[in-house]
C-alpha cells in the first residue's frame, strides 16, 4: 500500500517542507537498519522536531490510519526500524538537546535523538558515569537504546538500558502526552508504565524525552586480556571468577575467527595463536581494583590461560576495549552479507551453547564467528553469508532455528539486548509461552487499537 500523496501537504505544514523526504534517493537510506537482508521502501521520511511534531504526525496517521515506523540512527539488529510498506518514518535524530544535568538527583534528562555517546561524556564532564554501552553507542541514539532495551559490554556489573530510566515522556497513539516516573528513587505508585514502554519497540507511543540515572565515576579501573587454547579454559575462567564473588565490569570473549578479524581490522596487537580470548575489566575504588584484578589474573593461570595480559594505561585500555566493540565490523569486512544474532544461556551453559554453535555450522555448512558477553551468557554468533544466495540463505535461517530453539532448551532467551522486531517474532511464542503473547496483543491493542505504530513488529 502507497502513501496517500494528500498527506504530504499536511506533514510539510506540520514540520516544514525541508523536513519531509520524498525522493527515491533519499529514501532509500532509511529503508533498511543495521539489519542484514531486511528492507522495505518507505512512502516518506518526516523529521520531528520537538514533541508537538511528534503530537501532529501521530494524530494525522491515527485520523488516516496511515502506519508509523519510528526510527533513530538505524542502528538496530532486529529489523525493529524496518519501515512498513508505504509507511511514514518518523526520524527522531534532530532532537538532539540534553535539557539538563542534575547532579544533586544524579539525573540527565534528554530528548530521544541524543547519541549514547554524548551522553556518557556528558555526564563524564560533570564527574560522573552513564554505564549502558552499547557498541554502536558512538551513533545509536538513547530514544533507540530505551525502545530496544540495549545492552552494552558493561551489563555484567552495571545492567542494561532499562535499570537507568527514570522517567519518559511518551507520545501514544492518539496524540496523547503521557509522563512516566520522575526522579525520586523510590517510586511504587501504581503500575510501573515506565518500564512498559522500555523494550517496546516503537508499537506503544513514540518516545520524546529520557529521563536517566547517573552513578558517581568509578575511582579506578584495570584492564586485562587472557588467551586460551580452549574455549571450554576460557568459560570455565568465567565461572571461577563469579564464584569468587567478582563482579568485573566487563567479561567478553572472542572465538578464533572473530580474533583474527579483528586484530586484522584494529591492529592492536590481539594474540593469534588462541581458540578464546576473554576481555576482562574491573572497576571501583583503588584497592578494590588492585585486588580484584589480581585474583583474575590468577584465576586465568588456574585454568590454563596461555597468556595474561595488563594494560600499561588508559590508551591502551581504551584500545583494546575499541577491538571487542569492532567484532562486527571486522567480520563484516568478509562476506557480502553479515548477520548478527544474539542469544543468552545461563553462564554455566555458555560453553555447551558456544560448542553447538559451531556444530550447527558445520551441519548447515557456513562460515561463523562468535564473540559476546560471557559474563552474562550472551552471546553473538555471526554468519558470514551472502543475501544473493537463496539456497545458502536457506541453511543460515535453519542454523538460527536450531541455535534458538537450543537456547530455549538451556533455559536461556532468544534475545539478550538486540529485541525482537522483524527478525525474531517467529520465535517469542515459543519462548514467552500463550499467557504472555495473549496479555502483550492485549496491551497492544489498548494502547493502539488502529494499529499505526510499527507494524507487523514483535508480532502480527
Amino acid at each position: 500500500m502507497a502513501l496517500n500523496p494528500d498527506l504530504l501537504p499536511r506533514l510539510r505544514s506540520i514540520v516544514g517542507p525541508e523536513n519531509v523526504l520524498t525522493s527515491k534517493e533519499d529514501l532509500i537510506p532509511y529503508s533498511f537498519d543495521g539489519t542484514a537482508a531486511l528492507h522495505q521502501m518507505p512512502g516518506c521520511i518526516v523529521f520531528a522536531r520537538n514533541t508537538n511534531d511528534v503530537r501532529e504526525v501521530l494524530l494525522l496517521g491515527n485520523e488516516t490510519q496511515t502506519p508509523i515506523v519510528t526510527r533513530g540512527s538505524g542502528t538496530g539488529l532486529s529489523g525493529g526500524s524496518v519501515p512498513a510498506q508505504g509507511c511514514i518514518v518518523l526520524c527522531t535524530v534532530k532532537m538532539h538537546e540534553i535539557l539538563e544535568v542534575d547532579r544533586a538527583n544524579l539525573t540527565m534528562l534528554v530528548e530521544p535523538g541524543v547519541t549514547t555517546l554524548a551522553i556518557a561524556d556528558a555526564a563524564t564532564a560533570v564527574g560522573l558515569f552513564y554505564p549502558p554501552d552499547p557498541g554502536s553507542m558512538k551513533i545509536s541514539t538513547i530514544g533507540g537504546n530505551v525502545a530496544e532495551n540495549s545492552g552494552g559490554l558493561r551489563g555484567l556489573k552495571y545492567g542494561i538500558t532499562r535499570n537507568y530510566v527514570m522517567g519518559l515522556e511518551v507520545v501514544l497513539p492518539d496524540g496523547e502526552i503521557l509522563w512516566t516516573g520522575n526522579k525520586c528513587v523510590k517510586d511504587v505508585a501504581g503500575y510501573s508504565l515506565r518500564d512498559l514502554f522500555v523494550g517496546s519497540e516503537g508499537t506503544l507511543g513514540v518516545i520524546t524525552k529520557v529521563l536517566l540515572r547517573l552513578i558517581p565515576k568509578p575511582a579506578a579501573k584495570k584492564t586485562m586480556v587472557a588467551t586460551f587454547n580452549a574455549m571450554d579454559h576460557a568459560a570455565q575462567c568465567v565461572s571461577d571468577i563469579i564464584a569468587a564473588q567478582i563482579i568485573p565490569c566487563t567479561l567478553e570473549f572472542l572465538d578464533r575467527t572473530t580474533i583474527h578479524c579483528v586484530e586484522d581490522f584494529a591492529k592492536v596487537g590481539l594474540p593469534l595463536d588462541c581458540e578464546a580470548l576473554l576481555l576482562m575489566e574491573t572497576d571501583g575504588h583503588p584497592a578494590v581494583v588492585s585486588e580484584e584484578a589480581a585474583k583474575m589474573e590468577e584465576i586465568a593461570r588456574k585454568n590454563g590461560a596461555l597468556e595474561v595480559r595488563v594494560a600499561k594505561d588508559d590508551a591502551e585500555a581504551n584500545k583494546l576495549a575499541t577491538a571487542r566493540r569492532s567484532a562486527f565490523s571486522a567480520l563484516a569486512r568478509l562476506a557480502p552479507t553479515t548477520i548478527l544474532e544474539d542469544a543468552t544461556v545461563p553462564r554455566s551453559e555458555l560453553a555447551r551453547m558456544i560448542r553447538f554453535v559451531d556444530a550447527v555450522a558445520k551441519k548447515y555448512k557456513l562460515r561463523i564467528g562468535t564473540f559476546g558477553h560471557m559474563g552474562d551468557g550472551n552471546l553473538h554468533p555471526t554468519f558470514l553469508t551472502d543475501e544473493r544466495n537463496k539456497e545458502e540463505m536457506k541453511r543460515v535461517h535453519q542454523a538460527f532455528e536450531e541455535i534458538f530453539e537450543e537456547a530455549i532448551r538451556l533455559g536461556g532467551t532468544i534475545t539478550g539486548e538486540h529485541g525482537i522486531g522483524l527478525a525474531k517474532k517467529d520465535f517469542l511464542p515459543k519462548f514467552a509461552g500463550d499467557a504472555q503473547m495473549r496479555v502483550m496483543r492485549e496491551l497492544r491493542r489498548a494502547l493502539d487499537p488502529k494499529g499505526i505504530l510499527n507494524p507487523g513488529k514483535m508480532f502480527d
